[in-house]
This record gives C-alpha cells, sequence and structure tokens, in this order.
C-alpha cells in the first residue's frame, strides 16, 4: 500500500473502558508506529441519550494513562449527523431502504432465527406495506426505523468481498467473500437518531481515510454489512484484522454494561500501565 497506514480507535462514551478496549487501542496505536503510520481517536456518540461527557474525558485520560498519542482532533460521531442523513437519503431514492413499524415485541415473536448477533432475525413483514398504510402509520405518529431491503441491495452489486490479514503484522492476506443476507433487512436509521452503527461507521472510516480496520473478532460478521454499504454508496474499502476478545477469569467476554473491571478501576488500585501492557503483550491472537 503506497499511502500512509492510518489506525483507528473508536469507542462508545456510554461507560468507562475496560482491558479489552485497552488491549484494542494499543494493538491499534503500535501497529501504526511501526507501520509509520498514523493513529486516530474517534468517539462514536450517534446515541446521545446514553452520552456522558464524564465518559468522553474519562477515554482522553485512560488512553493517555496507556502511553497512546493520536492526531488532532478527535472526531466526534455528534458532528456529523448531516453526512449521515445524506447518505440515507440516497439509499432511499436507490429504493433500498423502507420504513419499518415493528416493536421489539413484535419481531421477536414473529422470528424464528436469529442474526450473528443472536438477535431475533426480521422477517420483513413491513417490506410488503401499501403506500396508504404507511401513510396511516405517520399519520397516526407511529415511531419507525428504515431497514435496508438486503435482497434488492445485494442485486445491485456483483459479488463481493473483503481483504482481512490473516494475523497482526499484516504478512498474509486473504479475501472472503460477504454473505450479508445472513443479517436480514438490517436497521441503518434507528428510530431514536438519524443513523446506525453500520451506516455511520462505514461513513467515518472513508471521511477518514481509515486503511486498516483493527477490531474484535465479535465485529466481523458485521463487516459483511459494511462491506455491502461501501459498494452501495462508493466508499473505500479498508484491509481488515479481526483481533482475540479478551474474556475474564468466568471465560466470559468483558463488557461495560455487565460492569466489568474497568481501567478506571485498575488504575485506582495502583496498577500501572506497564502491567497492564505486560499482561496484555501475553494475550496473543488465535
Amino acid at each position: 500500500m503506497d499511502r500512509q497506514a492510518i489506525f483507528r480507535f473508536a469507542p462508545s462514551p456510554n461507560g468507562y473502558l475496560h482491558i479489552g478496549h485497552a488491549y484494542s487501542a494499543l494493538l491499534n496505536f503500535n501497529l501504526a508506529q511501526k507501520m509509520q503510520g498514523k493513529f486516530l481517536l474517534r468517539i462514536e456518540n450517534i446515541d446521545i441519550t446514553r452520552t456522558r461527557q464524564i465518559y468522553i474525558d474519562a477515554i482522553y485520560e485512560d488512553l493517555h494513562w496507556l502511553g497512546i498519542k493520536w492526531a488532532k482532533p478527535v472526531l466526534l460521531q455528534s458532528n456529523r449527523f448531516a453526512s449521515y442523513k445524506k447518505a440515507a437519503k440516497k439509499l432511499k431514492k436507490m429504493g433500498l431502504l423502507y420504513p419499518c413499524f415493528c416493536t421489539r415485541k413484535q419481531i421477536e415473536q414473529n422470528s424464528n432465527q436469529s442474526d450473528p448477533d443472536n438477535a431475533p432475525l426480521y422477517n420483513g413483514t413491513c417490506k410488503s406495506l401499501t403506500k396508504d398504510k404507511i401513510n396511516i402509520y405517520l399519520q397516526n405518529n407511529i415511531p419507525y426505523q428504515w431497514r435496508l431491503n438486503m435482497q434488492k441491495a445485494t442485486e445491485k452489486v456483483s459479488k463481493l468481498y473483503f481483504v482481512a490479514a490473516r494475523d497482526e503484522n499484516f504478512s498474509k492476506f486473504e479475501q472472503i467473500a460477504i454473505k450479508p443476507q445472513i443479517w436480514g433487512d438490517v436497521i441503518l436509521v434507528r428510530k431514536d437518531f438519524a443513523t446506525s452503527y453500520h451506516l455511520s461507521v462505514v461513513l467515518d472510516d472513508d471521511y477518514q481515510k481509515i486503511t486498516h480496520i483493527v477490531r474484535g473478532k465479535d465485529l466481523e460478521k458485521a463487516t459483511h454489512i459494511h462491506r455491502l454499504l461501501q459498494q452501495l454508496l462508493n466508499l473505500s474499502s479498508p484491509i481488515y484484522f479481526h483481533h482475540k476478545i479478551i474474556l475474564d477469569n468466568e471465560k466470559n467476554k468483558l463488557s461495560k454494561s455487565k460492569g466489568s473491571v474497568s481501567i478506571r478501576e485498575l488504575r485506582k488500585k495502583g496498577i500501572g500501565a506497564d502491567k497492564i501492557k505486560k499482561s496484555l503483550a501475553l494475550a496473543g491472537n488465535e
């Protein structure tokens, strides 16, 4: 790759960072240095209802404490809603999005399959709604979100793949054919804010000219959607590497929502950054 390598770490400020975040951030930072590239920090705060300034400040403090430096300025997704809306409008004009009025409970009751995140797979109930029915729902202010018509979307692109590194040294690569159908008609514009993780992440990666995306294996399946959206929206496609997930002592995935021990707590206990780095260096990739 002739252009400068650009890596990023993109946490959501809805809680304090844990060791899993430290692992991913350090891996990205170290790779950027090794390739004489650039390391960027992005704050993924599209969910403004859960975002807290205290968590944003803590992200800066924790990363600084770990010895990580990033290029300025930091991108805040909350400043990019106009770009997300523009992209969604483009997809609507292409006839690829449709409004969905189903509640979570209705989706659970009508689904007999699961998506890669183990959530009920949407069965497409609203895809066949007539214009008159849609207008009735709108007139009655029924909340809705916009879903991608997966069949139409995949028909618009040729057979796609993403380039993935087999190891963190980016010395060997493979082409992985995408199968976005495993997600069904995924949500691209949520009810509560004018975008979704899938839509905003591909737009921001393109905007920041990210060349290498290094993130956990729990997001590997999401790459199938992201590569599809990159093609539909004429966006760049980075090289991917999905690293091992750091587990707790009970072999469970670390999670802010489940109260996993935070970096902030470890700092308060007097555990040094070097000790954390040393322990994480032992957690190699599969």
